[in-house]
């Protein structure tokens, strides 16, 4: 009798837990789909969050009524949407699809689990915006024909379209039959203001920073007078290298990295740069500076010729 009991409240549980994991995963889906078109930094954030939650939720609640299958294909997810945090960096085709096929993992995992079907939930892998105006298709082609007309030698590293292809493959892949022009638009908005933003602190900082790095110069109590000054240009690198990392510009991030360390191990007093050696780095660091001006140009002259390419579409 106890048996039938306790048979029967299990099978209550595991009732309501269905119920419960069919509403995360419409959610989960849901927030996918809206991924994959491009949201605002904001809304972005928001739809990480409700797919990271849910898949918690759906592990935390499974591990509660002893369904380790479904615990485990749940938090193994959770790399895969980490993966698509940033809003300024282009999700790959493998990125959406490796947390699709793990989506999957957790359906399947549910129905051997309940014995109840989940195979028919929606999912971003087959997403169909049916509103939407622009064949992922015909502008993928678009992007393509673009990408061979660009200098194979830009000297800056930049290169927004081979982003955008990367994401028009992945749209393609997962499955989506149409795009809002407005939304790749309002993607390429975003990055422009984050990296016109981080070419005015370039330009702001860099001659500070430039202009701290002489005193190094200096010897004895000089030197030690101005070692405030030189902890305060820190603060500048270290803020350029986390503004470097916003906007995926990797050859900055690494030499601001560089100079941090430097830069903190001077003011700690572990190491006396040698005149040469201070100018060698002050000259890389103007040298930094024009190469990321050039890396913000090529990035303007790239989002006209799709924006163009957009309206032409």
């Amino acid at each position: 009798m106890v048996s039938d009991n306790t048979d029967d409240f299990q099978k209550e549980l595991i009732g309501l837990f269905v119920q419960e994991a069919h509403e995360w995963l419409q959610r989960i889906h849901d927030a996918l789909d809206e991924l994959q078109q491009w949201p605002a930094p904001e809304r972005h954030a928001k739809l990480i969050h409700t797919m990271s939650a849910g898949v918690t939720s759906l592990g935390g609640s499974a591990a509660t009524i002893d369904l380790p299958d479904v615990t485990q294909a749940s938090f193994a997810a959770l790399p895969f949407i980490e993966a698509l945090q940033d809003p300024l960096k282009a999700g790959s085709a493998q990125d959406f699809l490796s947390l699709c096929k793990q989506l999957g993992q957790i359906h399947t995992a549910l129905t051997q689990a309940t014995g109840v079907s989940f195979d028919d939930e929606g999912s971003g892998a087959v997403a169909e915006i049916v509103d939407a105006g622009l064949s992922p298709e015909k502008f993928l082609k678009t992007l393509q024909e673009l990408q061979n007309k660009q200098s194979s030698d830009t000297g800056s590293g930049r290169n927004v379209i081979l982003s955008l292809i990367e994401q028009m493959e992945g749209q393609i892949q997962a499955g989506v039959q149409g795009i809002d022009p407005t939304t790749v638009q309002g993607y390429l908005a975003r990055v422009s203001e984050a990296e016109e933003s981080f070419l005015k602190a370039i330009d702001a900082q860099v001659p500070e920073i430039m202009k701290k790095m002489r005193l190094l110069k200096m010897a004895g109590s000089e030197l030690s007078a101005h070692r405030v000054a030189l902890e305060a240009s820190l603060q500048d690198v270290a803020q350029l290298r986390a503004e470097a990392q916003q906007v995926n510009a990797g050859s900055a991030m690494m030499f601001f990295t560089g100079l941090h360390v430097l830069l903190t191990m001077v003011t700690q007093r572990r190491v006396l740069l040698a005149a040469t050696r201070v100018e060698s780095v002050t000259s890389r660091l103007h040298m930094m500076g024009d190469a990321i001006r050039l890396w913000v140009e090529h990035g303007r002259a790239q989002r006209a010729a799709i924006d163009q390419a957009l309206q032409a579409d």
